[in-house]
C-alpha cells in the first residue's frame, strides 16, 4: 500500500501521498533515502537520528557543514538561567532550563585532491542513506565524482549502543576507484554549543518566536575543564562544566585507521576542538577504513577529569571486546525488543514501515533514560528545551508498561525522585501535598506562562494514572510499597486541599482555577478532564494506602512515618472522590469542557485560512481563550482514560460535539481522537486520524519535525493500534478487556501485551480474536465483549467476533447553530476577518 492518503476533514490534510516513494522507498524494516535533497534537511536530520534514551545523535551528515541544525544531546544534561518576568508575581517559575548541545563527535570531513565533499554541491552518482530498525545502525553509501572527475565511493555508519549506554560507534570508509589521489580525513570533536563550526562560523538567527523551540543562550555555556594536549594512539578527550547548572561532561574518542595505503596523522587539540587528521596517499581500489568509538559521561557535579576516567574505561572495554561485539550486542538487544513490542499489519508494507519507525523512535527516546525522564523530543532535537511533560505518563508510559515494564519502572522512579521538589512547589502555591511541574528537567517548574503551564494541575493525576497502570499490569508490590504509594498520598492531598465543597448544591466537590490538556482554554472552573482524573487519583490513593495497610503492616508503618499520614485522610479522599463535580449539560446531552465553556461562541475553523494555523502562532492567547476551540482533545481524552465512567451514548455525544471544534494544533490530539472515533463507530475517521498521527514526523505534518521527534505522538501511535483498533483497555486491578475495531481494509492486526510477567500475542481478524501466550508461565483472563476468556501457556484461544463494533459513516457535523438551554444559538466567527 504505497498510496496512503487522508480524506478531507477539518483536522486532516488534503488527500495526497505522505512520502515521495521515489526518494523514500517502502521497506518494512528500514527507512531509506535514495536521493539527497537539501530543502528538508531539518526533517531528515530528525528522521535519521540514532539514540538510546541517554545519548542521541541527530542525522547530520558526517562532513558536518551541510546541515539545518547540528545536534548531539544527552538526556538531562542542561543549563539553567534566571527567568526574567516583565511583571513579577509571587510563585512564578524562577529557574529556566534547557538541554545543551554537547560536543559533536559525528564530524568526519573528507578531502580528495584537497577538495571537500559537500553534499549540496557534490556530483553524486549514487546515494543511499538507511536507518535499519533491526540493527539500529544508520548507514550511508555515496558515489562521488570529484571536480577533477575521479570517482570515490564513501561508506559510513553510525550507531548509538542500546547495550552500552555511554557508547557510540562510527565507521567511515573511502575508496578512490579509478585513480591515484591524495586523501585527507579530519575526524573531530567540536563544541558547537559555544561555536557552530571549527572556524567559529555561527548560524543565522532564528525567525519568529515559537514557544515549541528551545531557549537560546547568548553567553558561553560550556566552561572547559580539561583536554589532552598530547593524546596517545588517536584518543581525543574534552571535559566541560555548565556555567550555571554546574553539570559536568566528559567525551572521549578512539580512532583506528586501516588501509594498505601509506598515511600520516596529526592531532590538534584546544578547549573547544579536538581533531585527528589523516593524510593518505590513496591508490586506486585501495580502501581506507576509519573506525571511531565515542564515550560520553555526565554528572550533576563529579569533576570532569573523573568523567574522562569513566570514558576511558568504556573505550578500554570496547577495545578489549572488539567492534563486532558491539554490533552483535546491538542486534541481540533489538531482536528482544521487537519480539516483545512489534506490531504487525500484514499486507500493508508502507503502514508497517511507518509503525516500526515510530516504535523504534519511541525506544530511542526511552530505553536507557535511566535516572532521567523522557524528553518531549527524546534525544533527537532541542525542541521544548529538552523538558519532561505530562505527555510521558499519558502517551509514552502505556507502551513501556505493556511491552517493557522495566523501562516504565525507571521512568516512574524518576518522577518519584522529584517528589520533594513537587512538595516545595505545592507549598509555593499555598497547597498541601505535592504539585509536579508542568515542564522541567531538574524538578523545578520551568514554564514562565502559568496559565497554560503551572495551572495544568492535572499532571498530578496523570502521574498517578501511570503509576496505577504500571502497578496493575506488573503486580510490582515492592514499587507500590516503597515509592508509588508516596506519590499517591501526596497528590491526593493536593486535590483534597485544592478543591472545595459547595453544600448548597447538595455537597459537591469543585476544583476551580485550573487548565486542562486543551491549552486554548485556560484557568477555568471544573475542567471535566481535571475533575475526572482527580477523582481517579483520590480513589486510587485511598485504595493504595488500604492495600499496603492490610497486605504489609510493616510497609504501612514505614509509609506513615515517611509521609506523616494522619487518621481520617484516607476517608476524606474517598469522600472527595464521591462528591466530585462532573459537569453535564442535560439540554445538549454532553459534558461541558468546563463550567462556562458552552457560554462561549465558536471559532469558525472551516473558514480560517491555513496561513493562520496553528492558532497559537497567529493569534494572541486572549483572542483564542474567548472561543469554543480546542488545541487538542480534552473531554475526549477523559473518555479514553476513564472510559468506564461514561456510557456509550455519552461517549458518542461528547465525541460528536468536540471533534469538529478540535484544531489538532497539538500532535497529542489525533491519536486520542482516533481511539474514541473507533470506539463509538466513526471507523473511517478513526483511520484518517491514525494515519495523521502515524506520519506526524515522517511527513512533517506540523512543520516542526526539524526540532526533533514528537515522542508522545509515537507513543500514541501504539495506543491507537492496541487500544483503538485492538480495543484493549486496562480497568485496573488486573481487569483487562478487548473489544476490537479493525479497519475495513486490514485483514489482521497483531500486537503483544506483557501482563504480570506473561506476554500474550493478540491477533485481531475480521471475524475472530486469537490469544496466544508467547512467553511466561501465567494464565491471563480477558473480558471480550462481556465473555471471560482465559488463555494459558501452550493453549491458544480463538474467540469468534460478530463484527468490528458499530459503524458510522462520515464524520460529526459542526455544532455551530446549535441552541443552548437558554435558547441562544451558538454562533461562529473568524477573529479579525
Amino acid at each position: 500500500m504505497n498510496d496512503i492518503t487522508l480524506g478531507p476533514s477539518h483536522n486532516a490534510p488534503p488527500a495526497r501521498d505522505f512520502l515521495d516513494r521515489t526518494r523514500f522507498p517502502v521497506d518494512p524494516w528500514k527507512l531509506s533515502e535514495v536521493r539527497y535533497e537539501a530543502d528538508d534537511l531539518g526533517t531528515t536530520e530528525t528522521l535519521f537520528s540514532v539514540g538510546n534514551g541517554y545519548l542521541g545523535l541527530r542525522g547530520n551528515v558526517e562532513e558536518g557543514r551541510d546541515s539545518h541544525t547540528h545536534g548531539t544531546f544527552i538526556n538531562g544534561f542542561h543549563e539553567t538561567w534566571p527567568i526574567q518576568h516583565a511583571e513579577e508575581a509571587f510563585g512564578f517559575a524562577r529557574v529556566g532550563q534547557t538541554i545543551v548541545n554537547v560536543p559533536d563527535a559525528k564530524v568526519i570531513r573528507l578531502y580528495v585532491d584537497d577538495e571537500p565533499l559537500l553534499l549540496n554541491v557534490a556530483d553524486l552518482l549514487e546515494y543511499d542513506r538507511t536507518l535499519d530498525f533491526k540493527t539500529g545502525v544508520l548507514s550511508r553509501t555515496v558515489l562521488w565524482r570529484t571536480p577533477s572527475g575521479k570517482q570515490v565511493r564513501i561508506r559510513s555508519s553510525r550507531m548509538v549502543s542500546f547495550a552500552q549506554r555511554h557508547l557510540a560507534v562510527m565507521t567511515f570508509e573511502v575508496t578512490v576507484l579509478d585513480a591515484h589521489a591524495p586523501v585527507a580525513i579530519s575526524s573531530q570533536v567540536l563544541n558547537r554549543q559555544d561555536g557552530e563550526d571549527e572556524y567559529h562560523v555561527g548560524r543565522p538567527k532564528a525567525g519568529a518566536a515559537d514557544p515549541r523551540k528551545a531557549e537560546k543562550l547568548a553567553r558561553r555555556v560550556l566552561i572547559p575543564q580539561a583536554h589532552d594536549p598530547e593524546p596517545v594512539d588517536g584518543r581525543l578527550a574534552l571535559a566541560y562544566k555548565c556555567a550555571e547548572s554546574g553539570m559536568t561532561l566528559g567525551v572521549m574518542t578512539d580512532h583506528t585507521l586501516e588501509t594498505e595505503n601509506s598515511f600520516t596523522q596529526r592531532v590538534v587539540t584546544s578547549d573547544d576542538l579536538a581533531k585527528i587528521i589523516y593524510r593518505v596517499d590513496a591508490q586506486p581500489g585501495q580502501t581506507i577504513t576509519l573506525t571511531k568509538t565515542v564515550a560520553y559521561h555526565t554528572s550533576r557535579g563529579v569533576p570532569g577529569r573523573e568523567l574522562l576516567d569513566r570514558c576511558r574505561r568504556t573505550l578500554d572495554r570496547v577495545q578489549s571486546e572488539g567492534i563486532e561485539k558491539q554490533y552483535e550486542d546491538q542486534c541481540e538487544w533489538l531482536d528482544a525488543f521487537w519480539e516483545r513490542a512489534d506490531v504487525e499489519i500484514p499486507g500493508h508494507r508502507a503502514i508497517q514501515q511507518a509503525v516500526r519507525w515510530n516504535l523504534f523512535a519511541l525506544m530511542q527516546a526511552a530505553a536507557r533514560a535511566e535516572g532521567q525522564g523522557i524528553p518531549a523530543k527524546g534525544v533527537t532535537g532541542s525542541g521544548y528545551g529538552g523538558h519532561y511533560f505530562w505527555d510521558t505518563e499519558v502517551y509514552v508510559m502505556p507502551f513501556l508498561t505493556y511491552t517493557t515494564p522495566h523501562f516504565a519502572r525507571n521512568a516512574l522512579r524518576f518522577r518519584h525522585s522529584l517528589l520533594d521538589a513537587a512538595r516545595t512547589r505545592a507549598d509555593q502555591l499555598a497547597q498541601k501535598g505535592a504539585l509536579f511541574p508542568w515542564r522541567t528537567i531538574n524538578g523545578e517548574e520551568a514554564s514562565a506562562y502559568y496559565a497554560a503551564g503551572t495551572a495544568q494541575y492535572h499532571i498530578d493525576a496523570d502521574i498517578s494514572y501511570a503509576l496505577s497502570q504500571y502497578v496493575g499490569a506488573t503486580g510490582d508490590v515492592d514499587f507500590l510499597n516503597r515509592e508509588a504509594v508516596d506519590i499517591f498520598v501526596e497528590t491526593a492531598r493536593l486535590w483534597a486541599d485544592l478543591g472545595f465543597w459547595r453544600t448548597e448544591e447538595g455537597g459537591t466537590f469543585h476544583i476551580h482555577g485550573v487548565t486542562g490538556p486543551d491549552e486554548y482554554t485556560t484557568v477555568v472552573n471544573d475542567n471535566l478532564y481535571t475533575n475526572v482524573m482527580a477523582r481517579f487519583n483520590l480513589r486510587r490513593a485511598a485504595e493504595a494506602v488500604r492495600t499496603v495497610q492490610h497486605a504489609d503492616p510493616e510497609a504501612y508503618s514505614l509509609l506513615v512515618k515517611r509521609v506523616g499520614l494522619e487518621d481520617g485522610e484516607v476517608d476524606e479522599w474517598f469522600r472527595c472522590a464521591e462528591g466530585m463535580s462532573i459537569p453535564f449539560d442535560d439540554h445538549l446531552g454532553i459534558h461541558p469542557q468546563d463550567m462556562h465553556f458552552l457560554e462561549r461562541e465558536m471559532w469558525d475553523l472551516d473558514n480560517t485560512p491555513l496561513s493562520k494555523r496553528p492558532l497559537l502562532l497567529n493569534y494572541h492567547p486572549l483572542v483564542i481563550y474567548r472561543f469554543q476551540v480546542l488545541k487538542q482533545a480534552d473531554v475526549v481524552l477523559a473518555l479514553f482514560l476513564q472510559g468506564e465512567d461514561f456510557t456509550p451514548e455519552q461517549k458518542r455525544a461528547d465525541f460528536e460535539y468536540y471533534d469538529p471544534i478540535t484544531t489538532g494544533d497539538s500532535t497529542l490530539s489525533a491519536v486520542v481522537q482516533s481511539i474514541i472515533a473507533a470506539e463509538v463507530g466513526y471507523h473511517d475517521l478513526a483511520y484518517r486520524y491514525f494515519l495523521a498521527s502515524l506520519f506526524v514526523d515522517l511527513a512533517d505534518r506540523h512543520s516542526n519535525t526539524s526540532d526533533g521527534v514528537h515522542v508522545a505522538s509515537t507513543g500514541g501511535v501504539w495506543s491507537a493500534l492496541a487500544s483503538g483498533f485492538g480495543g484493549f483497555r486496562d480497568l485496573g486491578g488486573g481487569q483487562w478487556t478487548l473489544d476490537p475495531r479493525l479497519p475495513d481494509d486490514w485483514e489482521e492486526l497483531i500486537f503483544r501485551l506483557t501482563l504480570r510477567g506473561t506476554r500474550v500475542r493478540v491477533v485481531v481478524r475480521t471475524s475472530e480474536l486469537e490469544l496466544t501466550i508467547e512467553d511466561g508461565e501465567g494464565r491471563l483472563a480477558f473480558d471480550v465483549r462481556g465473555e471471560e476468556v482465559v488463555v494459558s501457556p501452550g493453549s491458544p484461544v480463538t474467540v469468534a467476533l460478530k463484527d468490528q463494533g458499530p459503524r458510522i459513516k462520515g464524520e460529526p457535523k459542526s455544532p455551530i447553530g446549535t441552541k443552548r438551554a437558554d435558547g441562544t444559538v451558538i454562533s461562529a466567527i473568524v477573529p479579525g476577518a
